[in-house]
Parts: structure tokens; C-alpha cells; sequence
């Protein structure tokens, strides 16, 4: 496995396999988890060069605490990748990312629109800029996101449509713990007694009805952003609370399987 840091480096390292092989490409955050594995397994099944990029996203924060609370640990990322077969990890610095005089801005709607586009001001503006760049750099067959994300798949989906780019998006099933609670980097950042908490919102989702929804989080004490029935690739139910200081997001389909 190699971990590169500069654009130049990852389009020269790639070069030799644009034909003939078939490159699969994993977005990331960092802060690796076995949701990120389910990712890199289904890539593996696929891909013949898998590019996993971590990639701590400035654009993608409109409050900087949140930012600055993200976990990043390059290391453990670099393990997991490795103990997982990616065959290069692209972590650039966010220098390398957005240069200096950066100024072009993909600013989407359409699937943006309401649930995270609502709650999160700018966030989608920085998830379609930062993936648009990925696409151009990595060029990939194939890119790996979460339906946990949903509505950010569905906004990824959106560009690659309306853009008319050359890739196809494969998205996998949420993970979840044992106890239900769907995996996320941020879950970490939880106590005890919160994560007990968090569990109102798997319950919640359950139900499969926003009102009884609202009412199982209410009662757990979880402060609320949204509950709300969206088309994300089918009729969605779609969480987002705040568990003490933690916000988290959840989501399940309500026809049919998960994409």
C-alpha cells in the first residue's frame, strides 16, 4: 500500500493502470471504522486498484468546532486501509486540496434541498466540490459510498447524472453495532450514558413512521434537528439528533431493500 499526499503524485501512480484495469475509488473523512471496511470490501470484490482518500473536509463545516473535534488519526487510517488490501491512500492536506486562489464552487441543488441542505448551510456545496475534484483526479470506474449518508448519495448521484461523468456510483448497506446503533466516526465522541441514549434513534427509526418516531427520541431526551419522510433512492425516513454534543443521522427505506 502507498499513501500519497499530492494530486501530481496520485495521477502519475495511477497512469500506468488507466487501461485495462478496472479503478474503484472509497471517499473517506478518515477516522476508520468497519463501516469504512464494508466499503473497501465490496471495492475489492469489484476493483482491480482500489484509491481510498481521507480527506478531512473544511469545505463540508460551517460551525469550526465541529471541525476541530473530528477524530483524525492518519495512522490508525493508514492500518486499517492496509490490513484491508486499498492499494493507495490519498490523504492531502487541505493546502493541497483547495490552493491558494481557490475559488470554483459546485453549488447543487435538486436532492441538496431540505433534511442536511436545511440543518447544515453550505455542507452539500462542499461534499459535490470536494467529490467532483476526487472524480477528476482518481477517474475511477467505480466509487464506494454508505446509504447511512443518504441523502449525500443521493446528491452524489445527482452530479454525476446532471455532469454527465464517467463513473458509476455503487452504494452499500448501512453497518450497524450490535445494538443497532448505525456506525459513525462521531460515535466515539459519545459517553456511556449517551450512547444509551443514541439507541432511541435505531428505535426510533423501527417504528417506520416519522410522528411515532418523533415521539420514542422525544421521550429518550434526544434533542431533535429533523424527522422526516424523504425520496432518497425510494420513501426514506430520515433522522437527525443530537445526543449531548454529538449530532448523528440515520435513515431507513421504507420500500423495498437499501440500494
Amino acid at each position: 500500500m502507498r499513501t500519497l499526499r499530492t494530486i501530481a503524485e496520485l495521477r502519475h501512480a495511477l497512469e500506468p493502470f488507466r487501461a485495462g484495469s478496472t479503478i474503484g475509488l472509497v471517499p473517506t473523512m478518515g477516522a476508520l471504522h468497519d463501516g469504512h471496511r464494508a466499503l473497501f470490501h465490496t471495492a475489492r470484490a469489484d476493483c482491480d486498484v482500489i484509491v481510498a482518500s481521507v480527506f478531512l473536509n473544511p469545505a463540508q463545516f460551517a460551525d469550526p468546532s465541529d471541525l476541530a473535534a473530528y477524530p483524525a488519526d492518519l495512522g490508525a487510517d493508514q492500518q486499517v486501509a492496509a490490513e484491508e488490501g486499498i492499494d493507495i491512500v490519498f490523504a492531502p492536506d487541505a493546502g493541497e486540496f483547495y490552493p491558494p486562489g481557490f475559488a470554483t464552487w459546485v453549488a447543487p441543488e435538486g436532492a441538496a434541498v431540505g433534511l442536511e441542505g436545511d440543518a447544515r448551510p453550505g455542507h452539500f456545496r462542499g461534499v459535490a466540490t470536494a467529490c467532483l475534484k476526487l472524480f477528476t483526479i482518481v477517474r475511477p470506474d467505480l466509487a464506494y459510498f454508505g446509504r447511512k449518508d443518504a441523502q449525500q448519495v443521493a446528491v452524489v448521484k445527482q452530479l454525476v447524472r446532471d455532469l454527465n461523468l464517467e463513473l458509476e456510483i455503487r452504494v452499500v448497506s448501512t453497518v450497524r453495532d450490535a445494538d443497532g446503533l448505525a456506525l459513525s466516526s462521531r460515535n466515539r465522541r459519545l459517553s456511556r450514558a449517551e450512547r444509551a441514549r443514541a439507541l432511541a434513534i435505531p428505535r426510533a427509526l423501527a417504528t417506520r413512521d416519522p410522528a411515532r418516531a418523533r415521539a420514542v427520541l422525544t421521550e429518550a431526551g434526544v434533542e431533535l434537528d429533523y424527522v422526516a419522510v424523504a425520496d432518497l433512492d425510494g420513501p426514506t425516513l430520515a433522522v437527525a439528533a443530537r445526543v449531548g454534543p454529538t449530532r448523528l443521522i440515520d435513515n431507513v427505506l421504507l420500500e423495498g431493500d437499501p440500494p
